[in-house]
């Protein structure tokens, strides 16, 4: 099974690709991380890659469609691939169908977590955190017990990542937006992509998107 999991940030695309690894044993492949683990492990592609961000350009679309290759022959083929960031491009996506294809793979499924902006903004807006334990809070729907003070470990010091305001989310949102709408056409004529409600409770997103990975 090789599917790509698409939502804007906040939608909850990490918690689930997460679960259809704990689930299915499959690699969650984010191109990101990726790139970091070559360049530490300095691999033929890394040392590629990391020369080129010495040079402050953008690692090109051949060093990246490498890097997934040399991780997907590492899984090898019995293990399920959620890509993760990639494609972003009609170009990436070519060459993703050239590198699952080498290897006998095909593209199971495309799901988009679909989200509401307005309520997205609302939920990553009001989130702060314990700034003891790192738990998690929010402003509307989930306060702690006792105002101002942690239920897990009773620190009474808080804090918010400086980037969860609503102008941030709304530009995230926009950059998700074009970066996704290149993409999705080709999938849909394919007629596999899938949208789940990304704004449902975590449980149901899960469920549905078991659903759409059984059909």
């Amino acid at each position: 099974m090789n599917i790509i999991l698409l939502g804007p940030p906040g939608a909850g695309k990490g918690t689930q690709a997460q679960r259809l690894v704990e689930r299915h044993g499959m690699r969650q492949l984010s191109t990101g991380d990726m790139l970091r683990a070559a360049v530490k492990a300095a691999t033929p592609v890394g040392l590629q890659a990391k020369a080129v961000m010495e040079r402050g350009e953008l690692v090109s679309d051949e060093i990246v469609s490498a890097l997934i290759g040399e991780e997907l022959d590492a899984m090898g083929p019995e293990t399920g691939a959620i890509f993760d960031g990639y494609p972003r491009t009609e170009a990436q996506a070519h060459s993703l169908d050239a590198i699952l294809g080498q290897r006998g793979r095909t593209l199971n499924h495309v799901i988009e977590l679909s989200v509401d902006e307005d309520a997205l903004v609302e939920r990553i807006t009001g989130r702060f955190t314990c700034a003891n334990c790192g738990k998690g809070y929010h402003d509307k729907f989930e306060r702690p017990k006792v105002d101002g003070v942690c239920d897990k470990c009773g620190s009474t010091e808080f804090k918010r990542r400086p980037d969860d305001n609503e102008e941030t989310v709304r530009t995230r949102m926009a950059e998700y937006r074009a970066k996704t709408a290149p993409i999705l056409p080709i999938y849909e004529a394919r007629g596999i992509v899938s949208r789940v409600d990304g704004m449902a409770d975590m449980d149901q997103v899960t469920a549905a998107i078991e659903q759409v990975i059984a059909s």
